[in-house]
């Protein structure tokens, strides 16, 4: 009886409150003055959310955004339930596919991949609106180029200079060539079919350089080779970026010439300012950061990453790529002492985004249009292994080594890397591959990468029977071959 004495009370004793307010706010303003005041705040307590449960937004760019809240007139915080959902879904499916083709020593890339197939839309369909889930993932191939330029060294390159600078650039041209023609003669557009040339040029140098460090072979002869050529088509990556927004244009010859020079002159002047930076600015920042995260590596783990998006920004904006100014940063940053810290810093951020960037990726692939389309894609896929290892291989044959370390170099080198990946989703926003083209290029790459476990599995049986029939020398006589060829050009490099 007492709690209800005092709660009554209470209430008496507030609303007696609350009059006398209102008494005072009266006297002291006019009547109608008082009363908008208290409209505005009965809204403002009052506020409700326009539109519906689903808010669709369209940009300039005729992009479709399906927002899960609702849009406030008032500047509130307000969260994307939507965009989190699908962001839940990629990562956890990723995740899953990842680990198991990696258990079933496959790469895990294709579980990636395999995976944002089954989730988006040609799969089941858990995720039907990509722009922002892409948007997103476009960090991905930021990070992952950021990360490519750290790893950069010209020390590497010099030990095979000749065939990993000249041989992998003559790799990519025959390839332009040869595809080039072929559209031609097949009535498609000459820049597609340089597109698939520029494409088709890019190994993986994740799956590559793996299985050469399991089996010890990564200081062989014909590993050096292969390594120096990948670092190669890696940093060649940052060129052909520049060069499929002239691919993509549709203004003829003369002006698409105009439009390379132009290109040339402001990334001359860009790799200036980077080079001047990276001379005067870039060391003593990473020095000041590092002695100011000395507790804590958040700070600079931050200062990098910030490097890094401004880079790219800037080089969006210059009208090059995201692509090509976060490579530019990781080169940078890779000519000071700190290029190892930084990625040590960096990785577990590229990894998360590389991940969810090949999940979007995957997403693109329609799986039954793979699956009606079965017969095509494993031809294509044993004619891409068939040319890509006969061009390797003779172009490391016409740089002087034995029969025996080309085959090998062409064998590591037959698969189409992850790069390629970033340079597709590129040449699709351009509009330079299109419908069957895109899909068709993607299916591809992704069985390249499945079968290129068992294509490594055959290089043993591929030089026993070369030793069989006469073509190579012996495993024995081989491999003192390349050591000897290895220290001899260990004793020129120095």
């Amino acid at each position: 009886m007492s709690k209800q004495y005092w709660r009554l009370w209470l209430k008496l004793l507030m609303r007696k409150q609350r009059r006398m307010i209102l008494r005072k706010l009266s006297k002291k303003m006019p009547i109608y003055a008082f009363a908008t005041i208290s409209s505005k705040i009965q809204d403002m307590l009052n506020l409700e959310n326009d539109g519906s449960d689903d808010t669709t937004l369209i940009d300039n760019d005729h992009n479709r955004y399906v927002m899960s809240n609702k849009k406030s007139k008032y500047p509130v915080l307000q969260v994307d339930l939507r965009l989190i959902s699908d962001l839940v879904v990629v990562v956890v499916s990723a995740a899953i596919g990842g680990i198991i083709f990696s258990c079933l020593g496959q790469p895990v890339i294709v579980g990636y991949l395999l995976a944002g197939s089954l989730i988006g839309p040609g799969g089941l369909q858990f995720i039907s609106e990509m722009v922002q889930v892409e948007t997103f993932a476009q960090f991905g191939v930021v990070f992952l180029l950021f990360a490519l330029g750290l790893e950069f060294s010209l020390t590497k390159l010099k030990v095979v200079g000749p065939v990993a600078v000249f041989g992998g650039l003559l790799q990519i041209v025959i390839l332009m060539f040869l595809c080039g023609s072929t559209a031609m003669l097949c009535g498609a557009k000459l820049s597609e079919g340089i597109f698939v040339g520029c494409f088709l040029s890019m190994s993986s140098t994740a799956v590559v350089v793996k299985f050469l460090v399991e089996r010890n072979s990564n200081n062989l002869l014909h590993g050096q080779v292969t390594i120096g050529t990948l670092i190669f088509q890696d940093c060649a990556v940052g060129l052909l970026f520049a060069l499929l927004p002239v691919l993509g244009g549709n203004s003829g010859i003369l002006h698409g010439m105009f439009s390379m020079g132009k290109l040339l002159v402001t990334l001359s002047v860009y790799l200036a300012c980077a080079s001047l930076l990276t001379w005067s600015f870039v060391p003593r920042f990473l020095k000041l950061m590092i002695q100011i995260s000395s507790q804590t590596s958040e700070l600079y783990q931050l200062a990098a990453v910030a490097f890094c998006l401004l880079s790219a920004w800037c080089s969006d904006k210059l009208g090059l790529s995201l692509e090509l100014g976060s490579f530019a940063a990781g080169v940078m940053i890779s000519t000071t002492d700190f290029a190892q810290h930084t990625l040590d810093q960096v990785e577990p951020i590229r990894n998360l985004f590389a991940a969810l960037f090949l999940s979007s990726i995957g997403m693109l692939i329609n799986v039954h249009f793979l699956w009606t389309h079965v017969d095509i894609l494993l031809a294509s896929v044993i004619l891409v292994i068939v040319v890509k290892t006969t061009v390797a291989a003779a172009v490391t044959k016409t740089f002087g080594y034995n029969l025996r370390t080309s085959v090998v170099v062409g064998l590591l080198l037959a698969q189409i890397g992850e790069f390629a990946f970033v340079l597709l989703s590129r040449a699709s926003n351009l509009h330079l591959v299109e419908g069957r083209m895109y899909l068709l290029l993607l299916g591809t790459t992704a069985f390249s990468l499945v079968t290129t476990p068992v294509l490594f599995k055959l290089i043993p049986a591929v030089m026993h029977l070369g030793v069989l029939m006469h073509w190579f020398p012996s495993e024995s006589s081989g491999q003192t071959e390349e050591k000897i060829s290895v220290i001899e050009a260990h004793n020129r490099l120095l």
